[in-house]
């Protein structure tokens, strides 16, 4: 079975153009390096719970939206590879600081899980 990061991310509106680009040339990275899949998504119906929810987990503010996202893998070993060659790629060296990031990294979720239904 194939495996995947996900990603929880607050973004301030203003910013989303700017996150889409940074993700953009992140996608062309991973896919480069070998990943299957690399999926954005802009939260459009996420709505705030009583417990637990998307805008609860990583603390989003009124200005700021909700990003989703993830990168599909054939597996665990092909990911651990993948990222050590994505963390070394110099087209992505400027932009994975907390400065240069257009959102609070501190705020991000995220995780490797294998899958187990697909």
């Amino acid at each position: 079975m194939s495996y995947v990061d996900g990603f929880v991310v607050p973004v301030p509106k203003a910013k989303v153009d700017e996150y889409i680009r940074v993700a953009e040339v992140a996608k062309t990275v991973w896919m480069e390096h070998g990943a299957l899949e690399y999926v954005e998504c802009v939260g459009d119906d996420v709505p705030d719970g009583q417990h637990t929810s998307f805008p609860m987990s990583v603390k989003l503010e009124a200005e700021e939206v909700v990003i989703f996202s993830w990168i599909r893998y054939s597996s665990r070993e092909e990911r651990d590879r993948i990222l050590a060659l994505v963390m070394a790629d110099p087209r992505l060296k400027d932009q994975m600081t907390p400065e240069s990031m257009p959102f609070d990294g501190k705020r991000m979720i995220f995780g490797g899980f294998k899958v187990v239904i697909d």
